[in-house]
């Protein structure tokens, strides 16, 4: 009983540190993505409370961070403009479309949910997630490198003027102090393990706050949270509690024309969510090495997005960056999210003037940590061990990922996997042929019959030198789909035509009765009673004994 409160009551602590890590790393992350849309900051910083606070309580993955991202930020910004443009001047219609279309993405995201589409990322193949871990991990870097000063002017060139080039380089300050401060953050997050006595603490807020110590106490003057929202057009982290935004529904016309203009962005983004958020749901299974719910996240993601729209969020979806911290800081339970949720608003209720004082090289360093821990660097190490259709796969994932989106990437993934299975299990359709001593001949099928595969099965049969009586055996074959039955209803048509008396063998129950559906000749051509145990243990699985007892000897 003792040992079970000390575990309970070290997850606890591990959940409330991790999450309060999370929660400094989600301000400049929803605030960036606030600014890429086009909105402001505070629209991000409601949206990571709110989605974040409601996925950890209903969500069907403990330990996953959701808030606003890059991946439905980039989308958002053509809706805000175009959204604008509809209005006059300095009306800004385009924040309330936006919140109109994440209250629609919503209702199709829980729609998902109640129809249980969540289990078809199951779907996804192995090289698919290896692609999108690497190609979120680049584009996590290049969004951090973002928050570096340039390092020089933009009208100096290596090449025209190298001289005033390195001078540039060599001076620029402001560069090299915050390249040092995030060398300084991944340095502690990568010893603080290794020392024995520090363990258990959290190496990415220990890191958050020491580098914020130095900064503050040398008065080093370097780029911070505040800084970072001031250059980007707003006026500072401080908010007040969200409250419903009722000039939504009053702004705009709530008829067709909106409806066609929002829903193509709305399907957009809840796509978008639902992938990434399942994706990221696949990832934090292999790394607790536990299972969540992925229809019951489908739900909680769509939940989140109608209470964000309607308290004037951005809407967002669930982070692979924060949702590793958490992982690696300990966080393992709801609590850990709740946690990071509660802090970001308490944060911009009252703590705005202190987390205004992080230095952004800080963030950008756990961030960096983060990108190494997301690469699978593995994939290095197998590219000469694996087909070479998974490598082409991996690799275009990949790179679609950093090009487009994740969306994108991992559709166009799954398809090149789904025509390379097809096309090899074309190829694997065998037709064995012998004649019986009354001159029948038997066509023995082994191998998928499937839309792939009804070329090459046609090509085994010779209708016009056959012999009058053939039959066709597919006790080793399986019928997949409807080109199948097609191709099986047409041979039977050619031997037929042709005066030649056809039989089939061993097809399975499901297979006959769509092919009896299709016409009454099949009751004719399929044999029924056959006297095979291979046959009716391959039709009937749950005719399998369950255990040795079951066996007759």
């Amino acid at each position: 009983m003792n040992a079970f409160i000390r575990k309970r009551v070290q997850n606890v602590r591990n959940d409330v540190l991790s999450g309060v890590t999370v929660a400094l790393a989600l301000v400049p992350e929803a605030v960036a993505f606030a600014f890429v849309a086009g909105v402001d900051p505070l629209v991000g910083l409601y949206a990571a409370f709110m989605i974040g606070l409601i996925t950890s309580i209903f969500g069907g993955r403990p330990g996953m961070i959701s808030g606003a991202t890059g991946a439905l930020a980039v989308v958002m910004v053509s809706l805000v403009s175009e959204g604008n443009a509809m209005g006059s001047e300095g009306e800004n219609l385009g924040l309330y479309y936006l919140f109109l279309t994440v209250i629609l993405m919503g209702i199709i995201q829980m729609l998902a949910g109640v129809l249980k589409l969540g289990k078809f990322v199951r779907l996804i193949p192995h090289p698919v997630m290896m692609g999108f871990v690497n190609g979120l991990a680049i584009v996590i870097f290049r969004s951090q490198l973002g928050m570096f000063p340039d390092l020089v002017s933009e009208e100096t060139s290596f090449w025209s003027t190298p001289g005033t080039w390195f001078q540039e380089v060599f001076s620029n300050l402001e560069f090299w102090k915050m390249l040092g401060l995030v060398g300084l953050t991944m340095l502690i997050m990568w010893g603080l393990p290794k020392i024995k006595a520090t363990k258990k603490l959290p190496e990415a807020l220990i890191s958050i706050l020491v580098v914020a110590g130095i900064v503050i106490f040398s008065n080093l003057d370097v780029a911070t949270v505040g800084s970072f929202i001031r250059d980007g057009g707003g006026e500072g982290l401080k908010g007040g509690f969200p409250v419903p935004v009722m000039e939504t529904f009053s702004s705009i016309p709530l008829n067709f024309e909106t409806f066609k203009f929002i829903f193509p962005y709305a399907l957009i983004l809840a796509a978008i969510g639902l992938i990434e958020s399942l994706m990221t749901l696949n990832l934090i299974d292999d790394l607790t090495e536990t299972r969540g719910n992925s229809n019951r996240e489908c739900m909680a993601q769509g939940g989140a997005n109608i209470i964000t729209g309607l308290f004037g969020g951005m809407g967002g979806c669930a982070m692979i960056g924060q949702s590793i911290i958490n992982i690696k800081g300990g966080g393992r339970g709801r609590l850990s999210g709740i946690t990071a949720a509660v802090m970001l608003l308490m944060f911009i209720l009252f703590a705005s003037s202190y987390i205004e004082q992080v230095p952004i090289a800080a963030l950008v360093g756990v961030m960096f940590m983060v990108v190494i821990g997301t690469f699978a660097w593995s994939s290095f190490r197998i590219m000469n061990k694996i087909p070479l259709a998974d490598l082409i796969v991996l690799i275009l994932v990949s790179a679609l990922t950093v090009i487009f989106d994740l969306a994108i990437a991992v559709i166009a993934g799954v398809i090149v996997s789904a025509l390379v299975f097809s096309w090899e299990n074309a190829k694997r359709i065998r037709a064995r042929k012998r004649v019986k001593e009354d001159g029948t001949k038997v066509y023995e099928i082994w191998g998928p019959l499937f839309f792939g595969s009804i070329s090459a099965f046609n090509d085994k049969f010779d209708v016009k030198n056959d012999p009058d009586n053939v039959e066709i055996d597919f006790v080793e074959s399986r019928v997949s789909d409807h080109s199948a039955l097609e191709a099986i209803f047409v041979l039977v048509e050619k031997y037929q035509a042709a005066g030649k008396k056809i039989t089939l063998k061993h097809l399975s129950e499901d297979c006959k009765v769509l092919l009896y559906k299709a016409s009454p000749k099949f009751h004719q051509v399929i044999e029924e009673d056959i006297d095979d145990p291979r046959y009716h243990l391959a039709a009937n699985p749950e005719k399998f004994p369950k255990s040795l007892s079951e066996y007759k000897f």
